[in-house]
């Protein structure tokens, strides 16, 4: 079972995109090598759906954190390692028949296989060096990795990795040396040398996760199993603000929807990103922007903040809204315990409509007590009808304090519902009903 979520998710988020501007996935890219990226993306790909899984994780980004290790390869030559590894061996005669080339036409496949065998035994001498230091840590999470390496850079037949012989004058390895090389390394080890690979794709998305991590002052949220059925986040912000104002945002079983409310640009749909956030980063076993953090394992999370709409298929910006509420709500109805994320729902149409709408939506939503919602609107009046009919709602509201006619805003959240009303004020203070008046209105 994979964790669930779909394309408009990650976009409300901004959680994936390599070349994207502000993607969470460009936060933590840090990684040296093109297999630490692949890796990356690959976790990204698919968050976790067992609190063991996701507490080794995070406690493996943590060791590294704390111990402040850098990335000690050449990325150049972990490249090589691999691009060497992946090519065919032929044996002695191919290997000749290299040699004979470079001699006639320097075509380049001798020099390359060279440097391929070099760069890969610099790797193994850094990799044993580097794993028996690791090895010494005591309580290391990381240790089923690093018996991995060991046991491989320990085989018998590398002994010679202790002193791997001496090389030509022009730096070069004896062409014997080089066909009994690249027979040990590409045809009898293959298999493990791909494994070690593999360790230290994982060892440069460790590495470059606890740097963010250390940097931006994440803290590693704890998972809890699903059947406890709770979410606390303390100082929670949205990882790509720095100097962002904090909250405390919780769920439980007895109180699985928050309602919020609050001005324009009191900050509601940060807020909203913000949790969305470190749920999916929650799930991966990577850092939050929270001061702390537990959650219990949810199947999946599903937002509702920038639907676009379709005019290829002729749906209006209100039906497009319609059509991804009913999708959330067919996901919901089939039991499975979800993170939704509604920001303003129904903003596509008038306000009796968005109302009727808006309430009946929540009040239902609101019985899967299985599932956590955070449901955000302009209309206040909606809270106050489900203060009457529901006992599991929190009522959350972000602030604005009045300077005079200028609106100043928190970013704090407070117990209740806002009557904040700014909107007609921020349009006086643009000067804009002055701009339309004629002459003869201004006389």
């Amino acid at each position: 079972m994979n964790f669930i979520t779909d394309r408009q998710t990650l976009e409300d988020l901004k959680i994936t995109g390599k070349f994207r501007p502000g993607s969470i996935f460009s936060l933590f890219n840090r990684v040296r090598t093109a297999g630490g990226e692949k890796l990356l993306e690959a976790m990204f790909g698919s968050p976790l759906l067992d609190a063991g899984e996701i507490n080794k994780r995070a406690g493996i980004f943590r060791f590294f954190q704390q111990k402040a290790v850098k990335f000690p390869f050449d990325p150049a030559a972990v490249e090589d390692m691999h691009n060497y590894l992946e090519g065919a061996s032929g044996g002695g005669f191919a290997n000749f028949r290299k040699l004979v080339l470079e001699w006639v036409i320097k075509d380049g496949q001798y020099a390359a296989l060279q440097q391929g065998i070099q760069n890969t035994i610099a790797v193994l001498i850094v990799c044993r060096d580097l794993y028996r230091q690791f090895g010494q840590y005591s309580d290391n999470p990381y240790l089923e990795e690093i018996m991995v390496v060991l046991k491989i850079v320990g085989d018998r037949r590398l002994g010679w990795l202790a002193s791997p012989g001496d090389e030509r004058a022009d730096g070069r390895l004896p062409f014997l040396r080089l066909v009994r090389y690249d027979h040990l390394l590409r045809r009898v080890l293959r298999k493990e040398l791909g494994m070690l690979l593999s360790v230290l794709y994982s060892l440069d998305v460790s590495i470059a996760v606890g740097q963010v991590a250390a940097e931006r002052h994440f803290s590693y949220a704890v998972a809890l199993p699903k059947e406890r059925n709770r979410i606390r986040a303390e100082g929670l912000t949205h990882p790509s603000l720095e100097n962002a104002v904090g909250n405390t945002v919780s769920f439980s079983g007895e109180k699985n929807l928050v309602f919020l409310t609050g001005a324009n640009m009191a900050g509601k749909s940060t807020l909203m990103k913000s949790f969305g956030i470190a749920m999916y980063l929650a799930h991966m076993g990577f850092p939050v922007a929270a001061e702390m953090m537990e959650f219990s394992v949810k199947d999946g999370i599903y937002s509702s903040i920038n639907v676009p709409d379709n005019l290829a298929l002729g749906y209006s910006h209100f039906y497009s809204e319609v059509l991804r509420v009913k999708k959330v709500a067919e996901e919901v109805s089939k039991a499975k315990d979800l993170i939704v994320i509604f920001d303003e729902l129904f903003k596509g149409t008038n306000v009796k409509d968005a109302y009727d709408a808006t309430l009946a939506v929540t009040e239902a939503f609101s019985t899967y007590r299985a599932c956590f919602f955070i449901i955000s609107t302009h209309i206040i009046e909606v809270g106050e009808a489900l203060r009457q009919r529901c006992d599991n709602i929190r009522f959350r509201y972000l602030a604005t304090m009045m300077e005079g006619t200028t609106p100043r805003y928190t970013y704090r959240l407070e117990e209740g519902i806002t009557a904040d009303r700014q909107g007609m004020i921020i349009i006086e203070n643009e000067g804009i009903l002055e701009m339309l008046l004629t002459e003869d209105e201004i006389k």
